[in-house]
């Protein structure tokens, strides 16, 4: 995978004898953000709660903004829904009052107890996985024996509390969400039920993760299980060595030397890294101000290396940490009006932009009135089809460029810069032949 990933861009220059050239003319770079702006911006949600549809989605759609929304399958009416994979449930309840919870039965317990009835149970599915992560195991033994007491004592309640990413008033149809792939938003996985990872086993972790998929696929297409993420945010090892075998991108993380990862948790700034890339996470609670958020955006617009990845939950009464609409309103007008420096793009791609980058040589060859350009990508063409911005120098006596890409042909504006003039312009990964042309030679 880090070989594939991290093919150095090799930009070559060919110049034929037909007279001398400017050293510049030529040269070509694929530039660090589609479109050449001066950093990125992915609107994420979680949990797919309806609200995030019918009320944040016509704010983004009225702005022409695309988003991402990461939904819960099992949820939805016709998917693969949630269950335990594995012994008989009674069977590992009865072991529970003889067999104190260890490491050799942790995750077969953990993954059982959502699936014993009850929604206190779920919970305790939760605050397991939760002290699990956070290096407590020991406490997620004992909290692990006191869920299992209480079920088989008759004592674990059904409350009539809706846990917050299984919200009753969700009702988004199959039919509802390909639309809405279909107008340029990604519809991803968020798993099949919303577990802690962590503390499942291996059959019923990878039911969580490719049951999911397998739906998206299906109902959707391949646009959908590109990107994924894991429950709750998890950076789990052993959950992140699954997954990545599952889904070619997962927000929780992304490990390329090239990238480097600030997650919602962390005090660093972009400033903080040298590294070429930045994701920076920031995830909008109730409690964030309009101002906060923009702040963030100015931060992405005062540095040329920064991603930043915004991750939302509840709108205005459903989910957790819900933003009200106004605030969705005045937040998302405020990227808008800075599209022309930002890129606003959903999480698959940017991703897909930046390993195409880094995956991409650039040769050309430069006559006296002509420039041709061509592209190889490594990566998967059917995966990887992301238009890449270009950035090509042309000789100073050159007033008119037409590009020639196929059977596609445009008049291109020329801008000039401290080192001469060039032209931006867009192809897809891999094009080949694409020709700049002097049209006043």
């Amino acid at each position: 995978m880090k070989q594939f990933y991290s093919l150095i861009l090799i930009i070559s220059l060919l110049v034929c004898s037909c007279g001398p050239q400017d050293p510049v003319v030529g040269e070509t770079e694929i530039t660090k953000w589609q479109g050449n702006k001066s950093g990125a911006v992915s609107i994420t949600f979680d949990d797919g709660i309806i609200n995030q549809l019918t009320i944040a989605k016509p704010i983004l759609d009225s702005l022409d903004l695309k988003a991402t929304f990461y939904i819960i399958t099992g949820k939805v009416e016709g998917s693969g829904k949630g269950k335990f994979i594995g012994r008989d449930p009674q069977e590992i309840i009865a072991e529970t009052a003889q067999i104190p919870t260890d490491s050799s039965n942790l995750f077969e317990r953990a993954s059982l107890i959502a699936f014993t009835g009850t929604s206190e149970a779920e919970d305790y599915h939760a605050r397991i996985g939760s002290l699990f992560e956070q290096g407590r195991v020991e406490e997620a033994y004992a909290l692990t024996d006191e869920g299992y007491s209480k079920i088989r004592s008759g004592a674990m309640r059904n409350s009539d509390e809706v846990v917050f990413h299984n919200n009753v008033e969700d009702s988004t149809t199959w039919e509802q969400y390909k639309s809405y792939s279909a107008q340029g938003h990604e519809i991803a996985s968020h798993t099949v039920t919303h577990p802690r990872l962590a503390v499942l086993d291996e059959v019923n972790l990878m039911y969580e993760l490719e049951q999911s998929k397998s739906d998206l696929l299906k109902f959707i297409g391949e646009e959908s299980i590109f990107s994924a993420e894991g429950p709750y945010g998890t950076e789990n090892e052993r959950v992140m060595h699954y997954a990545h075998q599952v889904y070619p991108s997962l927000r929780n993380r992304m490990p390329e030397d090239w990238l480097e990862e600030i997650n919602r948790g962390s005090d660093r700034t972009p400033g903080q890294s040298i590294k070429e890339y930045v994701q920076w996470q920031r995830g909008p609670l109730t409690r964030t101000t309009p101002a906060q958020m923009k702040a963030w955006t100015d931060t992405v617009m005062n540095h040329d290396n920064t991603w930043l990845v915004l991750v939302y939950h509840g709108v205005e009464n459903l989910g957790w940490e819900p933003k009200k609409r106004a605030e969705l309103v005045e937040y998302f007008s405020y990227l808008k009006s800075n599209e022309g420096r930002l890129w606003i793009a959903p999480f698959r791609n940017v991703t897909k932009y930046l390993r195409e980058r880094k995956a991409t040589t650039v040769k050309v060859e430069v006559n006296s009135d002509i420039i041709e350009i061509n592209l190889t990508c490594s990566l998967d063409s059917k995966l990887y089809q992301e238009p890449l911005t270009l950035k090509t120098y042309i000789p100073q006596e050159w007033v008119s460029v037409k590009l020639k890409n196929g059977e596609e042909s445009q008049d291109l504006e020329i801008m000039k810069d401290g080192k001469g003039s060039f032209v931006i312009y867009s192809t897809p990964p891999n094009s080949q032949g694409i020709i700049l042309m002097n049209s006043e030679g």
